[in-house]
């Protein structure tokens, strides 16, 4: 899978991440680091802990990634969980749906990602 095709798979802006990156490989390189990096961990950790703070730190470390990597789909859901848990101190019933989510669009860009070339 080219990063362009991963692009395309995961609901991500190509010619926005290639305008500031410049290089496909530059890209992969970054990409490789979304795949590595612990913010998702500690986002399942915290959702399990029932730790708003942490969950709202995992989570907006995943969303300014994603930003900073035009990965469209995923940018969205984590901003949405961002947001709702952004002063929060309790729990409710609204965050599972958010964080499944978040957990689909991560668990799909990770898969697409170790398809790389």
């Amino acid at each position: 899978m080219t990063v362009k095709e991963v692009y395309s798979e995961v609901g991500g802006n190509y010619e926005d991440v290639i305008s500031r990156l410049r290089t496909d490989e530059r890209v992969a390189r970054f990409l490789a680091k979304v795949a590595s990096d612990g913010s998702f961990v500690l986002l399942e950790k915290s959702f399990s802990e029932k730790n708003t703070e942490e969950a709202f730190r995992a989570a907006h470390t995943i969303k300014g990634v994603c930003m900073n990597l035009s990965l469209t789909k995923l940018y969205d859901s984590s901003a949405r969980l961002t947001e709702i848990l952004r002063g929060r101190t309790a729990f409710g019933d609204d965050l599972s749906a958010l964080f499944e989510e978040v957990k689909k669009d991560y668990l799909h860009t990770v898969e697409c990602i170790n398809k790389l070339n």
